[in-house]
């Protein structure tokens, strides 16, 4: 799986389905590890969190998901910015999807249980880069804050 990954990601072209797949996995854990790390601490309930999402969401098993998360890092420190991670989603997601990511993107960001300026910055950067209206946002920012309150 990881060479294929990597594969593709050098800038081969996409030839199947399941390679736009994989790229999408990977531009969203790049996303999500991003943000991750955005306070400069990366503790434990972020680290569960962040596993649980991505095993949702691309219904992997442990080691899939080590591997896939091991692949994102990888990217996720090769890289300078955010907009080539963030082109695979705007396109290959519908608004719907990427509305979806933004709400998970908060609640990443609450899993710690404070919000870092610099987390609320980056979910706002992304947020633009995905074309998501600022009202819907904000919703799931709301929406995040009061979940983690409970």
């Amino acid at each position: 799986m990881i060479g294929r990954l990597v594969e593709l990601l050098s800038g081969g072209p996409a030839e199947a389905p399941e390679v736009e797949q994989q790229r999408i996995a990977v531009a969203t854990c790049v996303l999500l590890l991003e943000l991750a790390h955005a306070d400069g601490e990366f503790d434990a309930s972020e680290q569960q969190l962040l596993e649980e999402l991505v095993t949702t969401r691309f219904e992997l098993d442990a080691e899939a998901r080590q591997e896939l998360l091991e692949l994102a890092q990888q990217k996720r420190q090769a890289s300078v910015d955010l907009y080539a991670f963030t082109r695979v989603l705007n396109d290959n997601f519908t608004a719907e999807e990427k509305q979806a990511l933004v709400k998970e993107l908060w609640h990443l960001v609450y899993s710690d249980g404070q919000m870092h300026h610099h987390e609320e910055y980056l979910v706002r950067r992304i947020s633009d880069l995905l074309h998501i209206p600022h009202r819907l946002m904000i919703a799931a920012k709301l929406e995040a804050a009061k979940a983690a309150s409970r």
